[in-house]
This record gives structure tokens, sequence and C-alpha cells, in this order.
């Protein structure tokens, strides 16, 4: 005799629930967006992190507008940057503005090398006049902080983050769909055995007191 299939789980039934695949393909396409607009925006202000359209030489005052956080540097180029040039700047404006150790960073052209030299920081929104001056031929420019190794540390979290967005959705996928599954099987389980099972097999009786062929025994 053909044995019957095993009942069919309805899918809504089965825990957990199906949006579990859809909120892990969010949490990756979000984080996938997020890695390439940071990259992307990181990489725009890399290429223009300096602005080499005005050079200004030993002696020169450029005039600057600028805020509190600003972040703008003073960078130099390479080719005048060493200690025989030794280049100071210096800068005067409301309140009492200051000149700080900008760390190690680069600054890349078509055919020159850029270093920073300070980082400019104001305590108030006004106009500051900014002047350097070297024992070399030196040229400057005003840009931002962030040069070419900043944008480095930044494209390392630009590639993690889609990294990060795929694994989690990888895990959540794999999870859910292996609870599921035993889910299924624990459905499988408690309805084929309460769906009734083989039948019970009758006891026999008690044997009549008579031969098998049909003669009555003797009694005692």
């Amino acid at each position: 005799m053909k044995p019957f299939p095993p009942p069919q789980i309805p899918a809504n039934e089965l825990r957990p629930s199906r949006r579990w695949y859809a909120i892990a393909g969010a949490i990756a396409v979000v984080l996938i967006v997020m890695g390439v607009a940071i990259g992307a925006f990181r990489f725009n202000n890399a290429i223009d992190a300096v602005d080499t359209n005005h050079q200004f030489a030993n002696g020169d005052i450029v005039t600057l507008r600028l805020e509190p956080g600003s972040e703008k540097t003073i960078w130099i180029r390479d080719e005048e940057f060493g200690p025989s040039a030794a280049p100071k700047c210096s800068i005067i404006g409301p309140g009492d503005p200051g000149l700080t150790d900008p760390g190690v960073d680069v600054f890349l052209t078509r055919d020159e090398t850029w270093n920073p030299l300070y980082t400019i920081d104001v305590p108030r929104a006004g106009d500051y006049q900014v002047t350097c001056s070297s024992h070399a031929s030196s040229k400057y420019a005003i840009g931002d902080s962030g040069g070419f190794f900043a944008l480095a540390g930044w494209l390392v979290l630009a590639i993690a983050l889609p990294i990060l967005g795929i694994t989690i959705c990888a895990v959540i996928v794999l999870v859910t769909a292996f609870r599921r599954s035993r889910h299924r099987k624990q459905l499988l389980a408690e309805r084929h055995g309460s769906g009734g099972g083989n039948p019970a097999h009758a006891r026999p009786g008690p044997v009549p007191a008579h031969s098998e062929c049909g003669l009555a025994l003797p009694r005692s």
C-alpha cells in the first residue's frame, strides 16, 4: 500500500518569519551605500584638499575668513620643505589664534608634493592674516587638514562597511534558514504523530477449550 505523503507546512507558519530575509538584505544595502558614500565623499575632499591654484611665497600676507573648527591647514611644497629651509608661519586676528602641529600627511598633484606645515586654530569667526617665511624660496598654500594619509584611513572604513553588511546579511540568512528548517521538522513530527499512526494490532483472545479439529476435549 502506498504511504501517505507527510502534511505540508505553510511557509507563514514557520518561525522565524521570512521578514528576517528582508531585514538582512536591508542591512547589507544600507552599509554598502554608506561605505560607497563615505569613500566617494572623502576621495573628492582629498583630491581638492590643497588650493594649489592660490599659492603664496615668503612674506606674502594672506587674509582668510575662518570660523572655529574650520580645520584649515597651511601646506608647503615638498621641494622646499626641509631642515635647511626652516619654514615659519604666523597668524593674527580676533582673539588668540594659534598654529599647531598638523601631524604627518601628504598631498599629491601631477608634478608636485605638498606637506602640512601648520593647522590653524581660531577661537572665533573673523578675518585672519597669515604670513610665512623660510631660508628657501618656499611656496605655500591653504587647504584642509586631511590629505592622502587621512584618505587611506577613511578608505579602510569605506571598505569595511560593505564587508560588514554582507557578513551580517549572510549570518542572518543562514540562522533564519536553519531555524525555519528545524521548526518545519518539529511541526511535521507533531502533526504526523497525531494524525493517526499505525492502528494497534488486536491482541489474541483466550484459546477456546476446543481442539483445532473441533473436537471437545475430555473433561477431567
